[in-house]
């Protein structure tokens, strides 16, 4: 890298925990003679140098006046079995801010550097102790929102995005394999026709189409969905907001247009994190603050990832209510997916549903009834969204894609050529492919690309 503050061996210290006060606070530290530093300020240093790999030490943080800091614990790893593949050593000290902070100042005094954001990561992928697939998922981990985002970074932090792009790579070998048999051991004219089986090529095809199409659906489970709930005034948006957050958080009452302005927050539908947005009702109206929170909930319905509409089960739907319904389906082409949520179904004179071609839920927002079918149908319009083909194995991040769609167009390249091409075209488009899928994994990237990927780290990782 041209980054010359990630100084390989070096030795490195980072608070890897939240300042905040806790029961514990961990201090980490890497490189070269990082524990024999390290025994300096420790009142047992021969334990601690003498301590093998995987080990834990107990004793006191000292100053260099020898009083003591703090009594803490150090878990000892020995090059290359730590995460960085150095000798690393983490202290388990107190949680106050003040210990935590006194720690790690007592180490940058003694001959420790500040680390850099994403260093300890950084310097796993350059002593091979992760590919740049495995790194990307560490950072996926740490700012995964629901269950479901974090157990899919998971699966690429245990190497199965890695696994399925080294398979996608033997079939391009085995084929380039092939072909230079034929070009150094020409019978007839070096041309394509009859001159290799393009059976590994259209595997390698097919699974790089999938990996692409993959990311559509990864990226609502890492970035979330913008879900906006719409409708006319009184049909009970606020209500429902605060139900499905199990919390007041908007205002609700009889007085239409009590919300003039949109609120938001984070929420799991089962397993995809969303916005969730409460906006002002849908109606005309002589106020210009309100007509401004009808203007701006227009603006985020045609932002969404979905719309969730609401109409009064009691009055059922206006002429507004049914256009504004009716413009969604004809542009649903191209448009938002929308889900007609009926809401009050617990009154005794609700009005039939007419219908339409789009998803339906019948709810109560004040008893809290159908919810669970609605925030399951809020996650099938998602999914189904961004679906792949493809199932545990998806890609982490837009540069994996614009990596893979690279590949995928030099295979489809190399498949395309007829028999008026020599072998050697058909050699440069693998081995360009074969380039592409090294930037996915870090075999082949350039350095500003590492610099971009780490630079997003938190300190500590």
């Amino acid at each position: 890298m041209t980054n010359v503050k990630y100084t390989p061996e070096e030795p490195i210290a980072a608070i890897a925990t939240a300042l905040a006060p806790s029961a514990l606070g961990i201090v980490r530290c890497s490189g070269r003679n990082c524990i024999e530093l390290l025994s300096k300020i420790f009142s047992r240093p021969k334990a601690l140098l003498a301590a093998k790999g995987n080990t834990i030490v107990y004793g006191w943080i000292v100053s260099a006046e020898k009083s003591a800091l703090d009594e803490v614990l150090i878990s000892v790893f020995r090059a290359p079995k730590s995460f960085t593949g150095e000798d690393m050593a983490e202290i388990s000290c107190h949680g106050g801010v003040h210990v935590v902070q006194s720690v790690f100042n007592l180490l940058l005094n003694s001959g420790f550097r500040r680390a850099e954001r994403g260093e300890f990561t950084f310097r796993a992928y350059i002593n091979g102790k992760a590919d740049l697939t495995k790194a990307e998922a560490v950072r996926e981990i740490i700012d995964s929102k629901t269950n479901e985002s974090q157990s899919r970074a998971a699966g690429r932090l245990a190497g199965n995005l890695y696994e399925t792009v080294d398979s996608v790579k033997k079939h391009i070998i085995d084929t380039l394999a092939a072909i230079e048999v034929e070009i150094e051991y020409p019978e007839d004219e070096e041309t394509i026709a009859d001159s290799f089986d393009s059976a590994e090529l259209e595997k390698a095809r097919n699974d790089l189409a999938e990996l692409r199409d993959s990311w559509k659906s990864e990226k609502i489970y890492q970035d979330g969905a913008r879900v906006v709930l719409c409708g006319r005034t009184n049909a009970g948006k606020s209500s429902l907001f605060n139900a499905m957050l199990k919390e007041d958080r908007a205002i609700v009452s009889d007085i239409e247009g009590t919300t003039r302005d949109f609120i938001e927050s984070w929420i799991d539908f089962s397993g995809i994190p969303a916005r969730l947005f409460d906006t002002a009702g849908l109606r005309k109206t002589d106020d210009a603050i309100e007509a401004v929170g009808v203007e701006r909930t227009l603006d985020l319905s045609k932002e969404a990832d979905l719309i969730l509409y609401l109409v009064d089960s009691r009055s059922g739907m206006n002429e507004d209510d049914i256009a504004f319904v009716q413009n969604h389906i004809s542009d649903s082409g191209n448009g938002t997916p929308l889900i007609l949520v009926w809401n009050k179904c617990d009154a005794t004179d609700e009005q039939e549903s007419p219908a339409f071609p789009l998803p339906q839920v019948r709810i109560s927002a004040k008893k809290g009834t159908g919810l669970g079918a609605l925030s399951e149908t809020v996650r099938d319009c998602l999914s189904s969204a961004g679906k792949s083909e493809r199932n545990g194995t998806g890609l982490g991040s837009e540069r994996q894609k614009k990596s893979v769609e690279k590949a995928l167009d030099c295979v489809n390249h190399a498949l395309s050529l007829t028999e008026e091409y020599a072998l050697d075209a058909v050699v440069q488009d693998l081995e360009d492919a074969l380039d592409a899928l090294g930037e996915v994994t870090g075999d082949v990237t350039p350095d500003d690309v590492l610099e971009s990927i780490f630079a997003h780290f938190c300190v500590g990782k």
